[in-house]
């Protein structure tokens, strides 16, 4: 890395080396990166952060490499859904029809859209 980076964060700011160390700082957004051992990746130090945010060098930008932990989303969600599915089914056959049937249809619906709220909210970046 001796060339003159755009900051992957900001789009104005340089990466510039820090002296004795082997991290990068950017001069505007004053964050810290450290180059992988790899050599092509890039990492953030931060700790506001729950998940590692690593970016790639494609020539021209920076490419952000996401967390494999989003891979696991669609599994776990639609696990959610068929478990809270059959739960419901399972009592609502053992209710009598009435005014109990539509609550149950309301619960229903609402922990079947929680589920999906929490997925998009989970793609959306």
């Amino acid at each position: 890395m001796n060339q003159d980076y755009p900051c992957p964060c900001r789009r104005k700011g340089h990466l510039l080396p820090i002296v004795l160390t082997e991290a990068f700082g950017c001069d505007r957004c004053q964050q810290i990166f450290v180059v992988e051992d790899n050599g092509q990746n890039i990492e953030q130090l931060s700790s506001s952060y729950p998940y590692k945010r690593i970016w790639r060098w494609t020539g021209y930008r920076w490419l952000i490499i996401r967390p494999g932990l989003r891979d696991g989303y669609l599994p776990i969600m639609t696990g959610m859904m068929v478990v809270i599915l059959i739960g419901w089914f399972l009592l609502a056959l053992q209710s009598s029809l009435g005014p109990s049937i539509i609550i149950g249809i309301a619960l229903a619906g609402l922990f079947m859209v929680l589920p999906a709220i929490i997925f998009w909210l989970a793609y959306r970046r």
